[in-house]
C-alpha cells in the first residue's frame, strides 16, 4: 500500500513487484471469502496476513527513503502531506466506488434492512475523511461491523495513517535500541491479540471493526509490522539473491493460501502460525526481496507492472466484491467456487482494468497536479 518514493536512491522495484502480488492475492482471498462459511474453510485462508505484509514493506520503504531527510530540514507537516498527496486521492475514489455499490445493491444491510439516505451521506462523509464508524452508529450500514462500511479496505488505510503519523511525530527520532524495543513490545501485544481475542478463532484477521479487540488487534498489526520494516531498513546489509522475486512471490503465496492450521475447529495452532508469518517470514521477504534485483526484461516488466498497479488493486476492488457477494448470497445457483469461477476470473480481469484506469487516468493525474499545487 506504500510506494517506492523516488529520490537520490536506487528504486527497489522488486520490492514493488512482491507487493502487486500480494494484492493480486487479496482479490483471490476476497472472492473465495463469498462461499466461506466459518473461518476454517476459507480456500485461501491467510489472505487476511497480506495486510502485515504490506505494514512491513511500508515500514522499510519509508525509513529508508525519508530517515536521512529529517536532518535536512524535512518536517512532519510536509511528510504527511506527501502521504495524504499519495494516498488520499484513491481512498476518495474507493469510497464513492462504494457508494455506488450500495445504492445499486439497493440501500440494504446484509439483512435486509433498509438504510436511509442520511445514513448512506454520513458513511460515505467519514469515509471520505478516514473517520472510523463504530458499531451500532447509523452510518454502520451494512450491519457488520465494519469500520469502514461502503469500502471494507480502508480500515488498513487508517493504521497506514497512524503509521505514518507516528513516524514523522517520534518513530524517525528513535536509535535502533530504543526501535529494537518497540519492535520487542509489539511484537508480544500482537501475540496477545492472536492467543486471547475474543472472536475465539485463534488468527490475526483483526482491526477491521472497532470492535472488542478490533482496534488493539489492528494497531499491534500495525505497530509490530511498521517498526519491523523500519528496523530492517536501518540494520540492512544487502547480499545478492539470485531468482528472489520468484523466490519471494511463491512464499508470499504458499503463506496466504495455507489452510486453516489445527483442523475443523479454531485452534491456537492457526494464531502460532499467524505469528510466525507476521513475526520471522514477512521481515524475511522483505529483506530477500530487497537483496535481489530484476536482471531480465520479463522480471522487471512484471515488477513495473504490478508496482504501479498494487495500491489501486487493493484500494479499489472491494465495491466489486460486494456486488459479487449480494449476487452469491442471493442465488441458488452461485452456491459454490466451482460453480462461478468463470465469473470470478471475468471480475479479475475487469477489476485489473479499472485499476489501470483509475492510475492511469484519475491517481497520476490527481497526484501530479496535487503536488505542482504545493510546490507553488
Amino acid at each position: 500500500m506504500n510506494e517506492i518514493i523516488k529520490g537520490d536512491k536506487p528504486r527497489y522495484e522488486l520490492l514493488d513487484g512482491l507487493r502487486g502480488v500480494a494484492a493480486v492475492l487479496v482479490i483471490w482471498y476476497h472472492f473465495f471469502e463469498g462461499f466461506a462459511t466459518s473461518p476454517t474453510d476459507q480456500m485461501m485462508n491467510h489472505g487476511y496476513l497480506a495486510v502485515d505484509f504490506f505494514f512491513v514493506l511500508s515500514g522499510f520503504v519509508l525509513g529508508y527513503a525519508y530517515d536521512d531527510r529529517w536532518s535536512r530540514g524535512m518536517t512532519a507537516g510536509r511528510f504527511m502531506l506527501r502521504r495524504i498527496i499519495r494516498l488520499q486521492p484513491m481512498v476518495v475514489l474507493a469510497v464513492i466506488l462504494g457508494t455506488l455499490a450500495f445504492l445499486l445493491q439497493g440501500s440494504v444491510k446484509w439483512d435486509g434492512t433498509a438504510v436511509p439516505a442520511g445514513n448512506v451521506l454520513l458513511a460515505l462523509l467519514l469515509g471520505l475523511f478516514m473517520i472510523p464508524v463504530l458499531p451500532g452508529m447509523g452510518a454502520e450500514v451494512r450491519g457488520n461491523g465494519e469500520m469502514f462500511p461502503l469500502n471494507g479496505p480502508g480500515w488498513s488505510l487508517f493504521f497506514e495513517y497512524i503509521g505514518s503519523v507516528l513516524y514523522a511525530l517520534v518513530l524517525h527520532r528513535l536509535t535502533v535500541r530504543s526501535l529494537k524495543a518497540v519492535t520487542l513490545l509489539s511484537g508480544c501485544g500482537l501475540a496477545c491479540c492472536a492467543m486471547f481475542n475474543m472472536s475465539g478463532a485463534y488468527h490475526l484477521g483483526l482491526g477491521w471493526t472497532m470492535a472488542d479487540y478490533g482496534f488493539a488487534g489492528g494497531f499491534f498489526r500495525l505497530s509490530f509490522s511498521f517498526s519491523a520494516g523500519l528496523l530492517l531498513s536501518r540494520t540492512f546489509r544487502p547480499r545478492r539473491i539470485r531468482g528472489a522475486f520468484w523466490i519471494c512471490s511463491a512464499a508470499i503465496a504458499l503463506v496466504l493460501a495455507c489452510p486453516y492450521v489445527g483442523g475443523p475447529e479454531p485452534s491456537p495452532l492457526n494464531a502460532v502460525y499467524d505469528l510466525v508469518c507476521t513475526l520471522a517470514i514477512f521481515p524475511a521477504i522483505v529483506y530477500t526481496g530487497a537483496c535481489g534485483n530484476t536482471t531480465d526484461a520479463f522480471s522487471t516488466r512484471t515488477c513495473e507492472f504490478l508496482g504501479r498497479l498494487s495500491y489501486p488493486l487493493y484500494i479499489i476492488h472491494y465495491p466489486v466484491m460486494y456486488l459479487f457477494y449480494a449476487w452469491v448470497w442471493a442465488d441458488a445457483v452461485a452456491h459454490s467456487f466451482a460453480s462461478v469461477w468463470p465469473v470470478c476470473t471475468a471480475l479479475f480481469g475487469g477489476i485489473i482494468l479499472m485499476a489501470w484506469l483509475a492510475m492511469k487516468f484519475y491517481d497520476i493525474p490527481v497526484r501530479r497536479r496535487l503536488s505542482k499545487m504545493v510546490r507553488q
